[in-house]
């Protein structure tokens, strides 16, 4: 019988999952990503490639600025299709590759380990399924350890591939602080978990079309926000970076243009705020998740989050508090996010 209430859906339930799959994961994958910075301790990786499709996908860009900006690899998203359909090899001695996949089952992605090994490159896998192929083929397997996931919408899944690109540069870096940052973060999910964005629904409920916005190491959650939204709640949303909406999506504004912007405390904040006011100013309305609350007409338009959060970890927290409210929006709308229209949960792309 599918769930008629949000509080009955497998959505909700794994979301509140989270906070227990990251504190085990936490302490079940230090030993092996410890192991993976101790393979490159004598020479680096010249380049750091993530392979990987929706979620999962979104999942590696986090990844790939948190990689850039402390590690201060080169970090590319490989296109499997360059692999798959195209046939083509890269220069890739001496490369990390990761493949990102709940299940390790898509042709693309495992014809691509094959092609990556084959080039020259370290292939890890971050898997929730260590029995999949993706995984035998690996040279080092990474798991999510985030139990069965059986809503076709991945969310702790998703929370548990952030966590793992986190550790592995808290691990790399020798980043005490992020790795303080980490221990706490299973409490900080659970409380994440609590807040209040009700009030977004109202708002949401109505609309055909929306922005939500991001930049840095926010600029996946973006991605991923803006995929549930179409997914479990039929609500066409498209994900850009703050700084790219400059770039010609501006001109959609409207009065009362739906935005949701994520904005971390890090170097980022002052010209996200900036471009926000931009918007504002231009008729926007926007649902903004930031740790300050603002005062005056857009008080009631803020989105809290929990204050303390590491910087780099701020967008792992605003994701699980957006998941609860999705949840929420889906069913307002009329729609359950456990079985969205036209979509399985294990999608093969060749």
């Amino acid at each position: 019988m599918q769930p008629a209430y949000p509080e009955t859906s497998l959505m909700l339930k794994e979301t509140l999952q989270a906070p227990k799959v990251v504190e085990a994961q936490l302490v079940k994958n230090n030993q092996a990503l410890s192991e993976l910075v101790a393979r490159f301790a004598g020479k680096p990786p010249s380049l750091l490639v993530t392979c990987a499709r929706g979620s999962s996908d979104h999942a590696s860009v986090y990844g790939k600025y948190l990689a850039q900006i402390l590690l201060g690899i080169p970090t590319l998203s490989f296109a499997p299709s360059v692999g798959s359909v195209y046939g083509k090899h890269l220069a890739l001695t001496n490369a990390l590759f990761i493949c990102v996949s709940q299940s390790g089952k898509s042709p693309d992605l495992i014809l691509n380990a094959e092609i990556a090994k084959k080039s020259g490159a370290y292939v890890v896998a971050f898997v929730n399924d260590v029995s999949s192929p993706l995984a035998d083929l690996a040279d080092l397997v990474i798991p999510l350890h985030a139990g069965a996931e059986l809503s076709v919408a991945a969310t702790k899944s998703y929370i548990a591939t952030l966590t793992v690109f986190a550790q592995l540069i808290a691990i790399w870096t020798n980043d005490r602080k992020l790795q303080y940052g980490l221990d706490a973060l299973p409490d900080q999910l659970a409380q994440s978990a609590e807040l209040n964005w009700g009030h977004a629904i109202e708002f949401l409920k109505p609309q055909k079309n929306m922005l939500v916005l991001a930049r840095g190491v926010g600029y996946g959650v973006a991605l991923e926000a803006a995929l549930k939204f179409k997914e479990t709640c039929i609500l066409h949303a498209e994900a850009f970076s703050i700084a790219e909406v400059m770039h010609g999506p501006m001109a959609l504004i409207e009065p009362d243009f739906p935005i949701m912007a994520y904005v971390q405390d890090d170097a980022t904040k002052e010209g996200s705020l900036d471009i926000i006011n931009q918007l504002r100013q231009k008729g926007a309305r926007i649902l903004l998740a930031q740790a300050k609350r603002p005062t005056g007409e857009f008080a009631a338009d803020h989105l809290p989050i929990i204050a303390d959060i590491h910087p780099a970890l701020q967008p792992i927290g605003m994701i699980q508090s957006f998941y609860r409210m999705t949840n929420e929006l889906a069913f307002a709308r009329g729609y359950n996010p456990d079985t969205p229209i036209h979509l399985n949960k294990i999608t093969q792309t060749r």
